[in-house]
């Protein structure tokens, strides 16, 4: 067992890439149009199956007996409520509080996929861009659909702001399409690019450790200051975990308030 482990570890240290590489666990490949489609499921499915799976046994054991005076476990998912819907109330006004649990849902599976990939020999989940271009994709569809489901082509005045001289309109109008066309990436790529980065340098600093501490005592004296930088670096990525989760979620809200009030 031991030597398993070690064995992980050299391998993690030899290349500080390998908790961002997906690995297929049940093959799955179906012939689709003469073509060979891979639909595996892979451990970055399971890691997000697990997060899930983790909020809603939170939520429902911390929620379960409702007391008047909370414990600690209802303290923090009352506050974690709190916190999202004044974010909402702020930013999308009391209407966006019927989007509430979309908003919440967001939040809560990002900040889970991203404590999750802060264990040893886990997986980041967030760290790969499909991931995070599919979910901002799905929150500037749903604000689409949201807009013109309220207001129909009165929707399209997010393009058109109020209070600008007309001949303006010329060079405004495509610069407010083009903005909303490139949320997704933007939305997608923050959140991708932050992970990445942050878990990279921590697996860097990591992989110091591991490699100076096989070189004897004056490796080991000397991996001091990686294993230093390691757990600052762990800290710093437990605040960003959570940074980043309210980065999408307070950023979805405002974008659902241009759906709620394509006006202004």
């Amino acid at each position: 067992m031991l030597s398993a482990i070690a064995s992980l570890a050299r391998g993690v240290a030899l290349n500080p890439m390998h908790q961002f590489q997906i690995h297929p666990l049940i093959p799955i490949r179906i012939p689709l149009a003469g073509k060979i489609v891979d639909i595996s499921f892979t451990n970055s499915s399971l890691l997000m199956i697990v997060a899930v799976a983790l909020a809603i046994f939170f939520l429902m054991t911390a929620m379960g007996g409702r007391a008047l005076v909370p414990g600690r476990l209802q303290s923090v998912a009352e506050l974690s409520y709190e916190f999202i819907a004044n974010m909402i109330r702020d930013t999308a006004g009391p209407e966006g509080m019927r989007y509430f649990p979309f908003i919440y849902a967001l939040f809560v599976f990002i900040l889970a996929c991203n404590l999750l990939g802060l264990l040893p020999f886990s997986f980041t989940v967030m760290s790969h861009i499909i991931v995070t271009f599919a979910m901002a994709v799905a929150v500037i569809v749903t604000v689409a659909a949201i807009g013109f489901a309220r207001h129909g082509l009165g929707f399209l005045k997010l393009f058109f702001p109020s209070g600008i001289p007309w001949p303006l309109y010329i060079l405004v109008v495509p610069i407010e399409i083009m903005s909303f066309l490139i949320r997704p990436f933007s939305l997608g790529l923050r959140l991708f690019a932050n992970m990445l980065a942050g878990h990279l340098i921590l697996d860097v600093f990591a992989s110091f450790v591991i490699g100076l501490a096989g070189l004897g005592t004056l490796g080991i004296i000397g991996a001091v200051a990686p294993f230093a930088m390691s757990v600052a670096m762990s800290a710093l990525e437990l605040l960003v975990a959570f940074l980043q989760a309210y980065v999408f979620a307070i950023l979805s809200s405002i974008y659902l308030r241009d759906a709620l009030h394509p006006g202004h």
